[in-house]
């Protein structure tokens, strides 16, 4: 097989290894877009190697190469063997479904969260559920979108740290973390390899929307406080500790808030150029040999079809059949 169809396979190996380290060493927003922008290159370079693997696989059955007009003896020589273009036709269908499918559950999604925004009480930002026993704060994207939070979630916190709860969950809405977030799950549908960027855009958004609620109050360490009271009132309220890294169920690891809250009690995050680079020349080389992987399939096509015109015309050309026992003479002068 064509090295070039492994460097798709390889490189969303290594994004998925490397996702949750980058949403930790990345400052938020560059994590987020990163993690995000190679979601989808991996995801559709994928779906490309396995179309031109399973192009070469069809272009050998008798009827299709009649019609291209190439020859079959010629591509079964130079292509994988049949197999590997079979599995590889199967691997993209079921990818293109899964996309497909997650696709339309999450326009699905986003426009019933519209929906549910518009038909909320009142015409401000942020609807208040007058409930003293839920402990929750949540954005529904919509147009503009709003920020519901409960009475019992206001109660837990102070006036600062209201005001740096509001301003994480606008952070949401303003930056549209919710289509990073959706086209990372498509991705990963398309290829399952890239599972783990699921959890580490999440978290690299949520970090986003820490840092632009830090600069909104002032205050990092008001917002650090306020997503740890509202987290541990939410969470143990719901018995679910082994989601803040409390009781982590054998991990030593601390979950993905006390890290949240580790990174707003120290300075902001500085840009890191090298690691930013590697993933970019990463994806590009990815593009690349998926181009040239299209090139040599096109090359040869090219030469199978020279092979197949060369045939024909040697199977065309003039015989004269001799009768058996005939004896031919030639007069030469």
């Amino acid at each position: 097989m064509n090295i070039d169809a492994c460097v798709s396979l390889a490189a969303s190996i290594v994004a998925a290894g490397a996702a949750a380290p980058l949403s930790r060493r990345l400052p938020p927003r560059a994590a987020t877009w990163t993690i995000t922008i190679a979601g989808v290159v991996l995801a559709t370079t994928g779906m490309a190697t396995l179309a031109l693997l399973a192009t070469g696989g069809v272009l050998e059955s008798p009827r299709v190469a009649a019609l291209a007009h190439v020859s079959v003896r010629f591509l079964r020589r130079m292509q994988p063997p049949e197999s590997v273009a079979e599995a590889a036709g199967a691997v993209l269908v079921a990818s293109v479904c899964g996309a497909v499918y997650v696709l339309v559950r999450q326009v699905l999604a986003l426009r019933a969260a519209a929906r549910t925004a518009d038909e909320l009480p009142g015409s401000g930002l942020v609807s208040l559920i007058e409930d003293d026993e839920t402990i929750d704060a949540f954005a529904l994207p919509g147009r503009p979108g709003r920020i519901v939070v409960s009475a019992g979630m206001l109660a837990v916190l102070e006036q600062r740290e209201r005001e740096a709860l509001i301003a994480h969950e606008r952070a949401h809405l303003d930056c549209r973390h919710h289509l990073f977030r959706a086209a990372v799950r498509v991705a990963s549908a398309a290829n399952p390899l890239l599972w783990p960027l699921r959890p580490a855009v999440v978290f690299a958004s949520e970090r986003w929307a820490d840092e632009r609620a830090a600069s909104t109050v002032g205050d990092r360490h008001c917002v650090a406080h306020a997503i740890a009271k509202a987290a541990i009132a939410g969470r143990f309220d719901r018995a679910y500790p082994a989601a803040l890294g409390f009781g982590s169920w054998g991990r030593k690891r601390p979950g993905p808030v006390p890290r949240r809250v580790q990174a707003l009690l120290k300075p902001p995050p500085h840009r890191r150029r090298p690691e930013i680079a590697l993933a970019v020349a990463g994806l590009l080389l990815t593009v690349a040999a998926v181009q040239e992987q299209a090139a040599d399939l096109h090359e040869l096509v090219d030469i199978a079809q020279t092979d197949s015109r060369q045939i024909q015309a040697a199977g065309h050309h003039p015989v004269t059949r001799v009768p058996s026992g005939q004896v031919l003479t030639t007069d030469v002068r």
